[in-house]
């Protein structure tokens, strides 16, 4: 069982950056892949980020959308996934989830199994 929570969330300007960070209790937490989903409203919940350890290291996938302005990262040895975002635009405002799944298709919402609460994104000037 994981248990997971986000921060950082808040209302920022167009240009402006946020750090997002997950907060994850219960063990084995460098075997889940880690992700980042958004959704707005009336919108599904799309894919973000995603980050995974493997025996070479750390893996990350973004989505188009994001690459570039945006970074996800974890430290192993506090179980908690970050996920710094830059240059951000009025369209990046949505609630923000961190999940984290077993293994699957790392941009598909359906390969994860914890969910965090959510936490709100708004880019607005």
């Amino acid at each position: 069982q994981v248990s997971l929570v986000e921060s950082g969330g808040g209302l920022v300007q167009p240009g402006d950056s946020l750090r997002l960070s997950c907060a994850a209790s219960g063990s084995r937490f460098s075997t889940y892949v880690m992700g980042w989903f958004r959704q707005a409203p009336g919108e599904e919940r799309d894919f973000v980020a995603a980050t995974a350890t493997s025996w070479s290291g750390l893996s990350t996938y973004y989505s188009d959308d994001v690459k570039g302005r945006f970074t996800i990262s974890r430290d192993n040895a506090k179980n908690t996934v970050y996920l710094q975002m830059n240059s951000l635009k009025p369209e990046d405002t949505a609630v923000y989830y961190c999940a984290a799944s077993r293994g699957g298709t790392y941009y598909n919402p359906q390969s994860y199994d914890y969910w965090g609460q959510g936490t709100q994104v708004t880019v607005s000037s």
